[in-house]
């Protein structure tokens, strides 16, 4: 896996993937940026909410789940001193579909946490506390 971060100007910078997809990243304007494009951190918790979410998803259709919808919120801490590193994540996900099975969808959860999730498994494993916990609900329209 590659990756290029390109210096704009001030605190801005463009990061490319390796497989060609681009971002803007941006510090605050106390720290010299313009507020145009995420900052570093927030990049971070982001990818591993991606990457919890993926492996969530990838697991309940394998068991056949009639999953609608999902979305994961993501509260971080961080410390006071420098580095400011994430000290404690949780991660709430909130699941719909019609007669989904609360079993499958906490084994979802827990396997991410604990097998699959590579992005959630390196920040534990580098002091991050890291939570789940989730909700399961049914279709309004249906």
């Amino acid at each position: 896996m590659k990756a290029r971060i390109k210096w704009v100007q001030d605190a801005t910078f463009v990061g490319e993937s390796g497989s060609g997809h681009a971002v803007v990243m941006d510090g605050p304007p106390e720290h010299g940026g313009r507020n145009l494009g995420i900052r570093p951190m927030e990049m971070l918790l982001l990818g591993m909410g991606g990457c919890t979410s993926f492996d969530v998803i990838n697991i309940l259709k394998k068991s056949r789940q009639p999953v609608r919808d999902c979305f994961a919120e993501l509260y971080a801490e961080r410390a006071e001193t420098e580095p400011k590193v994430f000290t404690h994540i949780h991660v709430h996900f909130v699941i719909t579909g019609k007669g989904l099975s609360e079993k499958h969808v906490k084994r979802a959860v827990e396997l991410s946490a604990g097998k699959y999730c590579s992005a959630s498994i390196m920040l534990a494993n580098g002091g991050v506390e890291i939570s789940h916990d989730y909700e399961v609900l049914e279709p309004e329209d249906e």
